[in-house]
């Protein structure tokens, strides 16, 4: 059974969710509620297999919402429901790892599926609302994302080096690639720009490997 707290300050619209989807018996809407800072304090407490989140609400908004769970590393996966494009919401939700980011005006059956998808591990974005964050390609190598990643936890290259098992030097020659990829003033800027239009990754042991293997081949 699919747990789901639906978090959306439209009464009706709410209610009429949470009938529609428990319709599907493979899913239990657990709780419903009209703001954010409820909707979040339940997830904290409970860990909901998904959570669908308006993207504005009072107390806390979906985006809002989104980053705590990420900060306080919550197994829930977050659909976030808009009705329309709004300037750089779409880039902070995929920098926070957004699991989809759907049109509120869609059919229940349409949303369900979404649920379904984001279950299985997949990421969906309604085309409408897509800004040109994926029109952008991203200049960051896998090798350079870990170690931007890495500057981002506010590690020294000393410290990255030794955490992936890097020399300092090739530490600072990928922190100067990236510097110069993103036209930043410094390595900081650089994580903050990459974070905005979702070209940091998340880090798996598998691209650790790879660089291991790599700076050994070229012992």
């Amino acid at each position: 059974m699919i747990s789901i707290i639906i978090a959306e300050d439209q009464y009706m619209l709410r209610k009429a969710m949470v009938q529609l989807i428990e319709f599907n018996e493979q899913m239990k809407v657990v709780n419903d509620c009209n703001n954010g800072g409820d909707a979040f304090e339940f997830i904290e407490k409970y860990h909901p297999d998904i959570a669908i989140l308006d993207i504005e609400m009072p107390g806390l908004t979906g985006l809002e919402v989104l980053s705590k769970i990420r900060e306080f590393k919550i197994d829930t996966k977050v659909i976030i429901v808009t009705t329309f494009k709004r300037p750089g919401y779409f880039e902070k939700a995929v920098a926070n790892e957004v699991d989809a980011y759907v049109l509120k005006e869609r059919s229940v059956e349409d949303l369900i599926q979404t649920i379904k998808h984001v279950m299985n591990g997949e990421k969906e974005y309604s085309t409408s609302l897509m800004t040109t964050l994926f029109k952008e390609s991203n200049p960051l190598t896998h090798k350079e994302q870990v170690v931007l990643r890495e500057i981002g936890d506010n590690l020294s290259s000393k410290e990255i080096a030794e955490k992936l098992y890097l020399s300092d030097g090739t530490v600072r020659n990928y922190t100067s690639n990236i510097i110069d990829k993103l036209n930043a003033e410094n390595r900081f800027n650089a994580w903050k720009k990459a974070k905005e239009k979702g070209w940091i990754l998340k880090v798996r042991k598998i691209f650790k490997e790879c660089i291991k293997k790599t700076e050994l081949n070229n012992i």
